[in-house]
């Protein structure tokens, strides 16, 4: 499969994550997404392939058409729904909507993570990690020893992980609910997907927090707490409590690989003492 050279002029710039840009076609229903200069034509090509697999096994995404390059960037070309909007973009808009969307996006993530995976076509979150971090020399040697001993009592539950789970990656047009940015999808268990998710909305900075997702760190806190109530089906705090303490493990050896991935460099040493506690009581 080959990459398709295309010209910007036929598009508009729509958007801006963390990793990549976003581009809509002037008359076609397509948008295009390109990795910003320094990721490898391959990174583009296995999300393409990874999202046209979730796509064919019926998960509610938009359809990717083809592989793209715009001489610099790499990426591919997506199905545009017309009048959609992003969760976060809901909530920015209309703040007085967030409990309704918190709920409805605790709802989507239980779909996702109750969804039987095919997997001979998607990748195990657990064998992803191990390999990770036995072939990449990123993270000082006793974190690596305590990283593979928590891996090995995970279980590779063959359930759906989005693998990058946040109201970013959600669209609605008012109809249908797509997920969109699936290059990380996977299976597992479901706390691959909530422990990050739960670090992007409660340890966030200002600035970041309204580049990504156009709203205050506030905000996201208390999207966090509705959304957990509402996955877990309770408002009990200690199960909540105990819930968000089992989830800080799968973080801690989640970021170091996701960190690679999005900035291809290591994580910094000083954020290593905090993830060795979160570790901690579970090796």
């Amino acid at each position: 499969m080959e990459y398709e050279h295309i010209n910007l002029n036929d598009y508009t710039r729509t958007g801006e994550g963390g990793t990549a840009v976003s581009y809509t076609h002037k008359t076609r229903l397509t948008m295009v997404k390109l990795y910003n200069p320094g990721f490898e034509a391959d990174r583009a090509r296995e999300e393409f392939l990874t999202a046209r697999t979730v796509f064919d096994l019926g998960i509610p995404t938009p359809e990717p058409y083809r592989l793209v390059t715009d001489g610099e960037r790499y990426g591919a070309e997506y199905e545009l729904v017309p009048g959609k909007r992003s969760f976060t973009r809901i909530i920015s808009q209309e703040p007085e909507r967030l409990k309704e969307i918190s709920i409805a996006f605790a709802r989507e993530a239980r779909k996702i993570h109750t969804t039987p995976a095919d997997t001979s076509r998607v990748r195990s979150y657990k064998q992803a990690l191990i390999r990770f971090y036995q072939e990449k020399n990123l993270v000082p040697e006793e974190y690596k020893r305590r990283a593979l001993a928590f891996l090995e009592k995970v279980p590779d539950t063959p359930t759906c992980v989005h693998g990058d789970l946040h109201i970013g990656n959600i669209i609605t047009d008012g109809d249908k609910t797509l997920w969109i940015d699936v290059g990380e999808f996977g299976y597992g268990v479901p706390e691959w997907d909530l422990g990050v998710l739960w670090t992007m909305c409660n340890n966030m900075d200002p600035a970041r927090a309204e580049n990504l997702f156009h709203v205050k760190p506030e905000t996201l806190k208390a999207h966090w707490n509705i959304f957990i109530s509402a996955y877990l089906g309770t408002e009990d705090a200690e199960r909540i409590a105990a819930v968000t303490k089992r989830i800080l493990p799968y973080y801690a050896v989640k970021v170091p690989y996701v960190y690679d991935m999005a900035y291809h460099r290591p994580l910094p040493d000083e954020a290593f003492p905090k993830l060795m506690l979160m570790l901690a009581d579970a090796t």
